[in-house]
């Protein structure tokens, strides 16, 4: 009898968060276009008053310095991916020295334990004997890496941070999941809380083994280790048969960096509320001579 795993769902897409710097930087882009094509349709106009030129200038210069601070922080992005890909690549060369199985999903930050290396029996949370050896593993490979990649650290209950770098390890989700067999189109609970039963169990597991990963925090003081659960909602392999319903019965680990962008984004805000006044001055300016 095939123990019940859940109804199978659509993917929800390649990200796992909809970065608020991204959504800022992507209406930034789109206020620069605005400004551009604005500060090209007022230089098509002779009939401008010497002080409205002066204000299109100021607008032109603080665009500029726009610019550049959009340019800085897709720089930092830029480099908070790269620290990821070299977090994950250093896990799996440690974690393939001690015997495991692991693949890496760079463009998601996803540490995927195959079924070779965490193997679920259908309906169980329990961690089998190779399972539980492998997450020992992990957690001893855990522990001697990311320390390097977090912000803070608690120390007898004192909290340090060290000074902050281009980006840092916000969260480590242990990432549950099960298989698409079982009742079909209908009550899916038991499969979410058994998705979120095996990411607990791994997580009791790794700080059993390594306690000291609870020490490691982000910049807001949090815990970086956290678990998740996704039932059936997203498999690695969409086929229906025993060899694709092993491999969705899995532990992901998925890496979320931090970067520290508020201040400067604060500037950009403040900056782009000055523009909107120079460009207010602008209109006002030009109208006057109608």
């Amino acid at each position: 009898m095939i123990a019940d795993e859940g109804a199978p769902t659509a993917d929800d897409g390649d990200n796992y968060f909809v970065s608020m710097t991204d959504m800022m930087v992507g209406v930034l882009f789109v206020f620069i276009i605005m400004l551009m094509v604005f500060a090209l349709d007022f230089r098509t106009k002779t009939d401008v008053q010497d002080n409205a030129i002066d204000v299109a200038r100021e607008v032109a210069r603080k665009l500029e310095d726009l610019q550049r601070d959009v340019q800085a922080e897709i720089s930092s992005m830029d480099r908070s991916q790269q620290t990821r890909r070299k977090l994950l690549a250093t896990l799996k060369t440690e974690l393939e020295a001690d015997g495991m199985d692991v693949k890496v999903d760079e463009a998601n930050g996803v540490l995927r334990l195959t079924e070779d290396a965490v193997r679920f029996d259908a309906g169980q949370s329990a961690l089998l004997e190779r399972a539980r050896l492998n997450v020992s593993k992990m957690a001893l490979v855990l522990n001697r890496v990311i320390p390097a990649y977090v912000a803070c650290r608690t120390v007898a209950e004192q909290n340090g941070c060290r000074k902050q770098q281009d980006s840092s390890i916000e969260t480590v989700f242990i990432e549950g999941h099960t298989d698409s067999t079982g009742a079909r189109g209908s009550d899916d609970r038991y499969n979410w809380q058994l998705s979120v039963e095996r990411s607990v169990n791994t997580y009791r597991e790794i700080v059993t083994v390594a306690p000291s990963l609870r020490s490691l925090r982000n910049t807001r003081n949090e815990e970086i280790i956290s678990v998740s659960g996704y039932a059936s909602t997203r498999p690695i392999d969409a086929n229906e048969n025993r060899e694709a319903w092993a491999k969705n019965r899995r532990i992901d680990l998925r890496f979320v960096m931090e970067v520290d962008s508020r201040q400067r984004l604060k500037q950009i805000l403040n900056l782009t509320g000055a523009m909107k006044f120079e460009i207010d001055r602008l209109v006002t300016a030009s109208g006057s001579r109608r």
